[in-house]
């Protein structure tokens, strides 16, 4: 029986997506004692890790060159193997489609596959962020017309990635694991699935539930960052420094949680995740007012950090146009080198359409792509930064020198108060 099987640690695992999400879950499960096989449509992906290389920042390379020595571990971009497997985590990317709806078109495409091999004592989990109900009601449909009954031939859960790249505390071991089944029975195999690798699992009644959670826990950091970037406009209408409010009103040791401000969202999750909840809203005829005020007010940063760029110019008497503006860090947050979303790229496009000269710097990513232009990481020199007539700080990073960067530059727009502990050349900054 299934059960045995992961009790035992038996079970052949496999995982879906070998991206941010997959490869850690892949690896852990794998160093918890597990046999595991993760599948990717993309070979690049599929030849790093059978080479025990690592693409992933919070996945050391030697991680997993162990893993694949000892045989915990393999990947394959063949959905045959499905048939020979006992767990199969999703794990592949939810975006948006243009018209700014939810696309499950790579989750369908996984279930399709599923359904071709599923057999009897087969666990199915969902990771990908979804709506809430589209387990139960897009995914069950499609497993059930193999015949086998969900709760007793299959058991079918969903149950929330809670990733934060380049999160030195928190990883998937030690981040508490929420779970949900179609029935008791799916959620309970889903919860020991997880006990054997993770320290925390927490089951919850059912996959609508595991699926709210998810989204209620993005929207509420989506809904608080659109208040604090709304105080920052407040701010600046006002002649005050948002940083400073910020700072005074987090010493209350009760009823604050601080949020700052930015160029705008970014990862997958937080500009991504509400959108889900509001969409399948709409679909009951209820408006998410404080989702879609949110998002707007966020999707504006962009443009406010132009508005900002444009001011430190004005001290310069420079126009945009022209202008030769180094951008510093394009990661959507510090110290990672995930561009899913990025604030920073929006700004760049914003910048090139006003006719900038535009160069950036990031320490992890060498080089982007922003509508067809190609663009190079630029070193960080005296040189490079006295010829330019601004430099944007629309990511911080570790390993950025504030200080020199201040007394070379000669304006710096900084949207993440990343200079806040430089004193000399303060004149020099301009904030969001």
């Amino acid at each position: 029986m299934l059960r045995d099987k992961i009790a035992s640690k038996e079970a052949k695992i496999g995982i879906i997506g070998l991206g941010y999400v997959g490869l850690p879950l892949a690896v852990e499960f794998a160093k918890s004692g597990f046999h595991v096989t993760g599948i990717d449509i993309n070979e690049l992906k599929v030849n790093d890790i059978l080479n025990g290389k690592s693409y992933i920042i919070d996945v050391p390379s030697s991680e997993i060159k162990t893993l694949v020595k000892t045989k915990r571990l393999t990947a394959t971009n063949s959905y045959t193997v499905l048939k020979d497997l006992d767990s199969i985590s999703i794990c592949v990317p939810t975006p948006l489609s243009k018209s700014r709806d939810p696309d499950i078109s790579f989750i369908m495409a996984c279930v399709q596959e599923i359904a071709k091999h599923l057999h009897d004592q087969q666990l199915i989990i969902l990771e990908s962020t979804t709506y809430p109900g589209n387990t139960e009601e897009a995914i069950l449909p499609v497993l059930e017309e193999t015949g086998l009954k969900v709760g007793k031939s299959f058991y079918l859960a969903f149950s929330p990635e809670r990733v934060d790249p380049g999160n030195p505390s928190y990883g998937v071991k030690n981040t508490p694991k929420i779970v949900g089944g179609i029935t008791k029975n799916c959620g309970k195999m889903a919860q020991l699935l997880y006990q054997q690798a993770i320290d925390n699992v927490v089951l919850v009644s059912s996959t609508k539930s595991a699926e709210m959670v998810k989204l209620l826990e993005n929207t509420f950091r989506a809904v608080n960052i659109g208040l604090v970037n709304e105080i920052a406009l407040m701010c600046d209408r006002l002649g005050i420094d948002t940083w400073e409010i910020i700072d005074a009103a987090s010493t209350k040791p009760f009823g604050f949680m601080p949020f700052y401000p930015g160029p705008g969202l970014g990862g997958h999750c937080i500009p991504v995740d509400p959108r889900y909840l509001s969409w399948k809203l709409k679909t009951l005829n209820y408006y998410a007012r404080f989702i879609e005020l949110a998002d707007e007010i966020n999707g504006f940063m962009p443009y406010f950090t132009v508005t900002r760029i444009n001011d430190a110019l004005n001290r310069k008497r420079k126009s945009i146009r022209g202008s030769k503006i180094l951008i510093l860090g394009v990661a959507y947050k510090a110290n990672i080198d995930d561009l899913r979303e990025s604030p920073a790229l929006d700004v760049i496009k914003i910048l090139e359409e006003k006719g900038a000269k535009l160069f950036y710097n990031d320490p992890r990513i060498n080089c982007i792509t922003v509508k067809n232009h190609v663009y190079e990481s630029k070193s960080i020199t005296q040189g490079l930064l006295e010829q330019m007539d601004c430099v944007v700080i629309t990511t911080g990073h570790d390993t950025y020198d504030y200080s020199f960067i201040l007394e070379h530059a000669p304006v710096v727009v900084d949207t993440r108060n990343a200079t806040k502990n430089v004193r000399k050349n303060r004149k020099k900054i301009v904030r969001i």
